[in-house]
């Protein structure tokens, strides 16, 4: 059974059954439907104000009504409103759309002035505070971020230098990364019906483990790897803004049945989220670590110059939706053996030796248990 839901306790969706067994959804936009509350019931369809056009669909229909689950499934609502009959689009009008679509300023300079103070040999935590204090955004994330549960105080951090001592350069330094870009995404992201906050999750936990996944071979030279997983479903954004009805329905299908996105987006679409997020930052003359981990982060073998950065964030993504953190808007379901078997994984263990490899799951699974309170302060 197709799974549709409540939008709001006043607005209601139900799924309606023909007497031939074939199931067909009922919306506030194509019908007047009478509202319902939270414990159910059904529609009246004789009550006043219900439309002709209402009643004889109620009348030709059994009504079901179903749970309400607004937060993780409102976005279904605005996929019942999309017109029907979409068809694939030529490759010359996917791209002609995605040269219009808004640049990420933020991928281009992260806060300049922060970053060269981050990155000195001497740095006082009064300067950083200093130049923190000037983006409210990041000023806000930053507190949130020490006074979650992760750090576990007992009294409230109200003060910059505070946090910023508490914090320290690492966490510091993902932050000045995450608010412009996340921000970023926002905008680009538009109106379109999603469950973006946890998308933004999704993307900034990729991001983080991703240097925790690399950093089990290798100490990062720069934040290259963190910003590849940062941005690796970029793709996805792009689609929402460019191509919002195919968007919305490639996630409907998606929500109905257990299959792979990137097949669903290429059979609604005509190109799937990685090609398309490889083209968005190359139009925009991103550097090619970003264009790499957006194409090959289901297919890592293909990566040409970042192979080990592509394959972390390949295990990364696969880390954080098998642990259900935050949501890619894949419903596949990714168990343990999925990421410790992937191609990344191979790429960066070329040489398997069971005691290393055991070493650096334990560590990984460790990193993975913190993320969702590192998270809750971030988004």
């Amino acid at each position: 059974m197709i799974r549709i839901v409540l939008l709001s306790s006043t607005v209601g969706i139900w799924v309606g059954m023909s007497s031939s067994g074939q199931f067909r959804p009922f919306s506030a936009h194509h019908y007047s439907l009478i509202p319902f509350g939270r414990n159910g019931g059904f529609l009246n369809p004789k009550k006043s104000g219900t439309s002709p056009r209402a009643r004889q669909s109620f009348s030709d229909h059994k009504l079901l009504p179903v749970s309400v689950d607004e937060r993780e499934n409102i976005f279904l609502m605005e996929i019942l409103s999309m017109p029907t009959g979409l068809v694939p689009l030529d490759r010359s009008v996917i791209e002609s759309r995605v040269r219009s679509c808004a640049r990420l300023p933020s991928l281009g300079s992260v806060n300049s002035a922060l970053r060269e103070l981050l990155n000195a040999d001497q740095r006082y935590t009064s300067q950083i505070s200093e130049v923190i204090r000037r983006d409210p955004s990041l000023t806000s994330r930053l507190l949130r971020l020490v006074n979650s549960v992760y750090f576990g105080r007992s009294s409230q951090v109200n003060s910059i230098e505070e946090a910023v001592f508490y914090l320290g350069v690492r966490q510091i330094r993902q932050l000045a990364m995450v608010t412009p870009v996340i921000e970023d995404f926002q905008k680009l992201a538009g109106h379109a019906v999603f469950e973006w906050r946890e998308f933004w999750q999704h993307c900034i936990g990729v991001a983080i483990m991703t240097r925790e996944v690399l950093s089990t071979i290798q100490s990062p030279a720069d934040d290259a790897d963190y910003v590849a997983g940062l941005v690796h479903d970029v793709g996805k954004i792009v689609m929402a803004s460019a191509f919002p009805a195919h968007f919305h329905s490639i996630h409907g299908q998606a929500a109905a049945a257990a299959r792979d996105l990137c097949e669903i987006e290429t059979e609604v679409l005509g190109m799937n989220h990685c090609e398309l997020g490889a083209l968005y930052l190359r139009n925009h003359i991103l550097p090619e670590v970003m264009v790499e981990s957006a194409a090959f982060h289901h297919q890592p073998e293909r990566s040409t110059h970042y192979t080990s950065i592509v394959a972390a964030v390949q295990i990364a993504d696969l880390l954080v939706r098998n642990a259900r953190i935050g949501k890619s808007g894949n419903r596949i379901e990714v168990s343990s053996e999925d990421w410790m078997h992937a191609p990344g994984w191979d790429l960066l263990f070329p040489n398997p030796q069971e005691a290393e490899q055991a070493i650096a799951r334990a560590g990984l699974q460790r990193s993975l248990e913190r993320l969702p309170t590192i998270l809750e302060g971030l988004v």
